[in-house]
């Protein structure tokens, strides 16, 4: 059974930093793709972050570029650190997985935490 399960979310002011975190067991492929996406109230879910793990390469989100860096921890944990948070940054993040794909659209993923929530207050 596949487990995908999120921490680090949380309440912070805005210019502050959280780190989020996400464990994943019983995938049954070498995923490609990890992905951070996130989801605010009203709004498409939109990917975030990722790794394109069989090249080492990354994706990001034009709106956190300069501000948040995904990565993958020896005990192969997925990571997405947040610094300067902003407002508009506020929303129910999800970490994700994907066999092979382009790793910044959201169709390719196959496995999906349940989201950990970040709101940024001004």
């Amino acid at each position: 059974q596949v487990h995908l399960v999120e921490s680090g979310g949380g309440s912070v002011q805005a210019g502050g930093s959280l780190r989020l975190s996400c464990a994943a067991s019983g995938l049954p492929y070498n995923a490609g793709c990890l992905g951070w996406f996130r989801q605010a109230p009203g709004k498409e879910r939109e990917a975030v972050a990722a790794i394109y793990t069989f090249v080492g390469s990354t994706y990001y989100v034009d709106s956190v570029k300069g501000r948040f860096t995904v990565s993958q921890d020896r005990t192969k944990t997925l990571t997405l650190q947040m610094n300067s948070l902003k407002p508009e940054d506020t929303a129910m993040y999800y970490c994700a997985t994907a066999r092979y794909g382009d790793c910044s659209v959201r169709s390719v993923y196959s496995y999906w935490g349940q989201g950990t929530q970040v709101t940024v207050s001004s």
